[in-house]
């Protein structure tokens, strides 16, 4: 289930992705992750509060042990959805019912009385006993003479128009009859949307767009995303299902576990394929890399000769301009000597 972490970082999300695989919330390990869970108590709060409407808001639930325990032996030992207690001791008990069958209502009875009852251990006394507020959300139609999809059931004298106790309290809400009704936008409204057509949703419509129903729809986006809880949400969809729908599932998900099979051949051919493209281009790379250093080997070369030419040619200039230099010389001192046999009063050209 979900991490205090994870539920703050939902808690305080506006960002919804769409979900991998649809959810069906009604089934019952999504159903007790969204109203059972300690992290979303926040949930169940806002849920009874919609769905209850009493004169004083609940403000504070502890989420109870769902097991019923037996007192003797040969006692049924029943397990609830859903159970929880307020601060002033009124216990809750919040089930999913997918397909009804005619003994319902007796269940719907017996695991009331059962919660009943535990309150009253050895030595306690009647008056310590707390109301016992139970509701049912139920997949199929139960009370076909009534159009209502809410019933409120009470220990109550129609004859006499009197109550016997306020702390017998049974809702059934009747999740087809509500499809018929006029859709508006208060909070029971909006969880019976969420719980009657979020099996078919991939994102949260804008309509629903608020806290508690982007939470929920996270919720969802576990049993999606994770393969753990979505395996552990197919499983119990199958349970919980009859047996042509049972073989249904059953065959969609061999259907499915070959598309994923065959995506996973064609994801590991499209990966080899890569690979080896990958590996060719590595080649042409290196064998790039390798001409590059041909190439440059050979400029290396080329630059190496041209700078040897170019000495040769500047040594030759430097020796020219050095015999230049040489016979400038020679020639300047054959002209002084001249001058100062001219000068001496010798023709040197006669002395010869």
């Amino acid at each position: 289930m979900l991490k205090l972490n994870q539920y703050l970082a939902i808690k305080n999300s506006t960002v919804m992705t769409p979900l991998k695989h649809s959810i069906d919330p009604m089934v019952d390990c999504v159903f007790k992750a969204l109203l059972g869970s300690p992290e979303n108590i926040n949930l169940t709060l806002n849920f009874l509060n919609a769905i209850l409407q009493p004169n004083i808001p609940i403000e504070h639930l502890e989420i109870q042990n769902p097991y019923n325990e037996k007192e003797f032996l040969t006692d049924k030992l029943t397990i609830v959805d859903i159970k929880a207690n307020d601060k002033l001791g009124t216990s809750y008990q919040i089930e999913v019912q997918l397909a009804v069958f005619p003994y319902l209502p007796s269940r719907i009875l017996y695991t009331w009385s059962q919660i009943y009852q535990s309150q009253l251990s050895s030595g306690k006394k009647f008056n310590t006993l707390q109301p016992v507020i139970s509701i049912w959300l139920l997949g199929e139609i139960l009370l076909k003479d009534s159009p209502a999809f809410h019933h409120h059931f009470q220990m109550y004298d129609p004859i006499n128009a009197i109550q016997l106790t306020d702390q017998c309290a049974i809702h059934l809400l009747e999740l087809p009859k509500w499809e018929k009704k006029t859709r508006n936008s208060t909070a029971e409204d909006q969880w019976l949307c969420f719980f009657h057509d979020a099996k078919n949703w991939d994102q949260l419509p804008n309509q629903l767009n608020t806290p508690e129903m982007r939470q929920a729809m996270q919720v969802l986006s576990m049993f999606s995303e994770k393969e753990n809880e979505y395996h552990l949400y197919q499983s119990r969809k199958i349970a919980l299902a009859d047996d042509a729908t049972k073989k249904q599932l059953l065959e969609e998900m061999e259907c499915k576990r070959k598309e994923a099979e065959l995506k996973k051949e064609d994801a590991e051919r499209k990966t080899e394929d890569a690979e080896r493209k990958t590996e060719k281009a590595e080649r042409k790379t290196k064998e790039a890399e390798r001409k590059t250093e041909k190439a440059e080997c050979k400029t290396e070369e080329a630059l190496k000769f041209a700078n040897k030419e170019t000495l040769q040619k500047e040594n030759a200039i430097r020796l020219a301009n050095e015999e230049k230099q040489q016979k400038e010389k020679a020639l300047a001192e054959q002209q002084r000597l001249m001058a100062l046999l001219q000068k001496a009063g010798i023709n040197p050209e006669k002395q010869t």
